[in-house]
């Protein structure tokens, strides 16, 4: 699972790659502070199967009940208007951003950088552009590629010797778009029925729209919403998109308060406490303070926030536990829960056998749900929380 994470100079995207990931990375109001994409490790937190359990998890993963299940992050490089066009780092930004299943847009919803990330006064930028110009870049970087395939496209299909949807799928199969996904937006638009060299301009453009939105589904951190006068703006870009307030500079010093023993803090969280114990300075104490101005002001830091939603709202993804003891629900170790995968909400049991390893799934003969101790079949579509064993060829006994 990768989650690209994008915005322009001086928005606090790499300070909210590093607030998830606890990376340290360059940051800078200046373009291209990012040059190459970082990778890290960020978490999705839930509610773990073994708060029902009469016996906890026994890994790090899980705190208390609570599950934290790694996702990666990808801080992409290069975001200038023209990057189609090849400005700033042009096709490499969009490249390393199409590798990702799903992505962050971080705006300024404070409004004090403008269009190019140069730092302007709080609140005389519209955020609204920043996110138009960014589809747009996607928009027209995906009619390049069909431009060049057109004519080539066309004339098999006309020749019978493609279907559209697999023509297209291919053109696209290096961004990670499926033909599932172009064969839904092509009998949504009526295009089915029409010969490609019909197709309208407004068609096409309609077309590619859709394949951005459907295969990277995109949610928009507004980002240093502490400094906004008020949320209205906020309340706007929520109106057209999945919209999530954040501080990620109030998240990082909070988690680097926490590790230090200053404070008690988990991600997520609305509030902290102080160790009693810790003598502050006066500049921790001024901090601390700050932090906690911004946690009255939008409720949360908003990473958490972010990264739940992503994964869960717009991706619509679900937690399964794979055990090889369903009795114990543990791993051959012994260990209970051992393990926590995410997957696509219409996902199988045999689906879930191939995560777990190709073999495996290949092997396939029924699943278990743990749960109920039913045995369950092939097509057997998965809930959220299932704990499931998978008895294939390689791993019966």
């Amino acid at each position: 699972m990768q989650i690209g994470l994008l915005g322009k100079a001086n928005v606090g995207k790499s300070t909210f790659f590093s607030a998830a990931t606890e990376t340290v990375v360059p940051t800078g109001n200046f373009p291209f502070t990012t040059i190459e994409p970082n990778v890290g490790v960020a978490h999705v937190k839930v509610d773990c199967a073994c708060k029902n359990l009469e016996n906890r998890c026994g890994n790090n993963s899980c705190v208390n009940g609570t599950r934290f299940i790694a996702v990666k992050l990808i801080d992409v490089a290069g975001l200038v208007p023209g990057a189609n066009e090849g400005k700033g780092l042009g096709n490499q930004f969009l490249t390393d951003a199409m590798q990702a299943d799903a992505l962050i847009h971080v705006v300024d919803a404070s409004g004090s950088t403008d269009i190019q990330g140069q730092p302007v006064s709080l609140g005389t930028h519209d955020p609204l552009e920043d996110i138009k110009f960014v589809e747009e870049e996607f928009d027209l970087w995906f009619k390049q590629i069909l431009d060049r395939e057109w004519h080539k496209l066309t004339k098999e299909i006309e020749q019978k010797r493609t279907k559209i949807s697999e023509g297209l799928a291919r053109r696209f199969t290096g961004l990670g778009i499926k033909e599932s996904d172009i064969d839904k937006i092509l009998t949504s638009m009526s295009l089915k029925v029409k010969k490609p060299t019909d197709w309208s301009d407004s068609e096409i453009m309609q077309f590619l729209k859709s394949l951005r939105k459907i295969s990277k589904p995109t949610i928009i951190a507004a980002n240093k919403a502490d400094l906004c006068d008020d949320l209205t703006i906020i309340e706007k870009m929520s109106e057209k998109f999945v919209t999530v307030p954040s501080s990620a500079e109030t998240e990082l010093l909070l988690k680097k308060a926490a590790k230090a023993g200053i404070i008690q803090y988990v991600s997520g969280d609305d509030n902290f406490k102080g160790n009693p114990s810790r003598e502050l300075s006066e500049e921790q104490n001024n901090a601390l303070h700050l932090a906690k101005n911004v946690l009255t002001k939008i409720g949360v830091t908003g990473i958490q926030k972010i990264l739940n939603t992503i994964i869960f709202d717009v991706m619509d993804l679900i937690v399964v536990y794979p055990v090889e003891d369903e009795s114990k629900l543990c791993n051959k170790n012994g260990q209970v829960l051992p393990d926590a995968r995410l997957l696509d909400s219409s996902s199988t049991a045999k689906e879930l056998a191939f995560t777990i390893h190709q073999d495996i799934g290949k092997g396939f003969l029924h699943a278990i749900d743990a749960k109920t101790k039913q045995r369950i079949s092939a097509d057997h579509t998965l809930k959220n929380g299932d704990i499931i064993k998978i008895v294939s060829t390689l791993s019966r006994g």
